[in-house]
């Protein structure tokens, strides 16, 4: 019993030691966005640790077991007073442990209430242990929309979708080697020995667990960003590695009781953006509400992105649900790509994955086909149908099309990856998700078992809130933009995007704008695209005559706000709430079009707070599309001020131009 009140006094003293270790607080609003939660304590219990299987520590006190003869017959009064004296402990052991359950913050970035872990000396047996008297709380009416039932559905599907991959990758240990291993670092899920891999793994089940049983939750979202990969160019928009994602997973998230949605904000290369300017965007180009994000840029970064990489991870931990990025490249892990990252930063889920690695980690040779002496071939090919093991997608196998049915057989169709290579991506994700899915509903029906309500630990305003100084030192990023408390704001006119805008064109006629009065005209230009706009040939000859073409559409466009004439005037952007100081604009379209338009450009005037800035002061950053109006915020004159709460920025033509200014991003940190 005194043990036990040790336990009980810990964890009640971790409540207490988290109420003294809260983070500053934000706005009432601030506080609902970001889930702001009242504790941060420094002390651990793995996720993973939770579900190996140990059994936990039991609430009541021990009772005598029925014909066991009273231990007061015949006993003195101290003894008396003593055997009172310790069920009284065990009273207020058992109402401690009811009513003073410590939610503790996790050092692997988790929130959860834990029981004390078991113990030789503490544990006792089943049957002399008092049993709970409620009903689980999905039988007890208090309205959870998570029950034991949709847990069971939930699990048979994605039990179903499991063994759908492993037999179509002919058993469970050849999934493993095609679907979990061609990472960084390989994923271990259900029973991870090693640190690193097991805080990752932590991280993707503690995702999982929060979208299943927090009853505001209707959809478990995933976005991504990235090139003209991301977006599926030279296939039909159906068959990107997200769409085919989302038919994929959808069933699993309908069982329980939710929808599943990718938002592919994927564009191609012709606006003239890279990962060095749209990885400042994810605020915008995808929900901030995300609960995964995926990362794509193979063909643009030539090994030298590890600087945006981290900035990435970084900015969305300080979104509202601390998403992890996931990285999709095309090509072969040469070594380990990045490994300081992955280690850096385990426990915030981050990994990435190589999709020829994936087809090689299966056996088939590959290099012996393109060297044997007949009929050499590369199956990597532009255009070559089969990757070895399958020769169309598992969809392509029910095309009634022979066409269509070898064209969804592609494994590559250039640089851009065919049906059957997204199809492995696709099934790499989900097969990673979808086990740690598994292990989340594992940990929840714990909790239904014992009685407890499993959103006490994983809803979403349990989730404990992140500041800059909670992540470890950066390694290769800019700590003056990438160590912040907010995620970049982003006026992203390209399309499609998702999320929320940071600057904002302003109204003329409002009394804070500082130009009101003056001449403000320019106009929104979006780039009008076919229905077939980048969708390959062999796609275009089967869908010209038929009724479903429309899922061939791709979302991406090119997009600005122009001006180029005298008679348009200005634009006057109002900016966010900034940290740093940090002020952008890029040019569309062109990957070398900020020094033309903003640098050397004596017919624009660009101001900042009415003051106009020297493009002698500007530089070109982080692309060729972009110029950095201001590095930080100004610390002197009239620019420094801003007496209405808001900075300003505004571009104004002061003579006709020839061919038109368009901005197409303003980014701020």
């Amino acid at each position: 019993l005194l043990k036990e009140q040790n336990t009980w006094f810990f964890h009640n003293s971790a409540k207490a030691r988290s109420s003294q270790k809260m983070p500053p607080a934000r706005g009432s609003a601030d506080a609902a966005e970001y889930g702001l939660v009242d504790g941060n304590d420094d002390e651990h219990d793995s996720l993973i640790e939770l579900s190996s299987g140990q059994p936990r520590q039991r609430r009541g006190a021990p009772v005598p077991r029925a014909g066991e003869p009273s231990q007061s017959r015949g006993a003195s009064k101290p003894s008396i007073f003593l055997i009172l004296f310790f069920f009284g402990l065990a009273g207020v052991y058992y109402l401690g442990l009811q009513e003073g359950k410590s939610e503790v913050k996790s050092e692997r970035g988790s929130s959860r209430v834990f029981p004390p872990k078991n113990d030789a000396a503490s544990a006792v047996d089943e049957e002399d242990t008092a049993k709970p008297t409620d009903k689980p709380p999905e039988q007890a009416g208090d309205g959870r929309l998570f029950t034991r039932a949709r847990l069971e559905a939930t699990r048979a599907e994605a039990n179903k979708l499991v063994e759908m991959l492993e037999t179509y990758y002919s058993g469970s240990e050849q999934a493993k080697k095609m679907l979990l291993d061609p990472w960084i670092d390989p994923w271990e899920i259900e029973d991870p020995k090693d640190l690193e891999k097991r805080d990752r793994a932590t991280k993707i089940i503690d995702v999982m667990a929060r979208a299943l049983v927090s009853d505001e939750r209707k959809t478990f979202l995933m976005g991504g960003i990235g090139s003209s990969v991301m977006a599926g160019h030279d296939n039909c928009h159906m068959d990107s590695y997200e769409s085919q994602m989302e038919r994929l997973w959808k069933p699993v998230w309908n069982a329980a009781g939710m929808d599943f949605v990718f938002q592919n904000a994927g564009e191609g290369g012709g606006c003239g953006d890279s990962h060095e300017n749209q990885v400042f965007c994810v605020k915008q180009n995808i929900s901030p509400d995300v609960d995964i994000v995926h990362y794509e840029w193979t063909y643009f970064e030539h090994g030298a992105a590890a600087p945006q990489h981290e900035s990435l991870i970084r900015w969305t931990q300080m979104l509202p649900r601390q998403p992890p990025v996931h990285i999709y490249n095309t090509g072969e892990m040469k070594g380990i790509p990045e490994e300081d990252l992955a280690k850096q930063y385990a426990k915030y889920g981050f990994n990435a994955f190589y999709m020829k690695t994936g087809f090689y980690n299966g056996g088939h040779d590959y290099n012996s086909e393109k060297i044997r002496e007949k009929d050499p071939f590369d199956r990597f090919s532009p255009g070559h149908v089969g990757d070895g093991y399958h020769d169309t997608t598992r969809y392509g196998e029910l095309e009634a099309d022979p066409k269509r049915q070898e064209s969804l057989g592609v494994v590559m169709r250039n640089w851009h990856p065919g049906p059957m290579g997204f199809q492995l991506t696709s099934d790499a994700f989900t097969y990673v998700y979808t086990k740690a899915l598994l292990e989340a509903l594992r940990l929840i029906e714990m909790y239904f078992d014992d009685g407890e309500d499993p959103r006490e630990i994983w809803s979403e305003n349990s989730r404990p809130m992140l500041l800059k100084e909670d992540l470890p030192e950066p390694l290769h990023c800019d700590p003056e933009y990438c160590v912040v408390d907010e995620a970049p704001g982003c006026l992203n006119y390209e399309a499609p995007t998702y999320g929320f805008w940071g600057a904002r064109v302003e109204d003329p006629n409002d009394d804070l704008n500082p130009h009101k009065g003056e001449v403000q005209n320019w106009s929104v230009w979006q780039q009008s695209n076919s229905l077939l706009y980048m969708v390959g040939k062999q796609d275009i000859a089967v869908f010209s005559e038929r009724e479903d073409i429309e899922m061939c559409r791709h979302l991406d466009a090119c997009g600005g706000i122009s001006g180029i004439t005298k008679n348009d005037g200005m634009v006057v952007f109002r900016l966010p709430k900034m940290e740093v100081g940090l002020v952008v604009i890029c040019g569309c379209c062109g990957k070398k079009v900020a020094e033309e338009f903003f640098v050397n450009n004596p017919s624009i005037e660009i101001r900042y707070n009415t003051v106009v800035l020297d493009p002698k002061t500007f530089d070109i950053w982080p692309n060729g599309k972009c110029v950095r109006l201001l590095k930080r915020f100004p610390t002197q004159g009239r620019e420094s001020e801003t007496p209405t709460g808001h900075a300003y920025l505004s571009l104004k033509v002061i003579e006709d131009m020839k061919n038109p200014v368009r901005i197409s991003h303003v980014i701020t940190i």
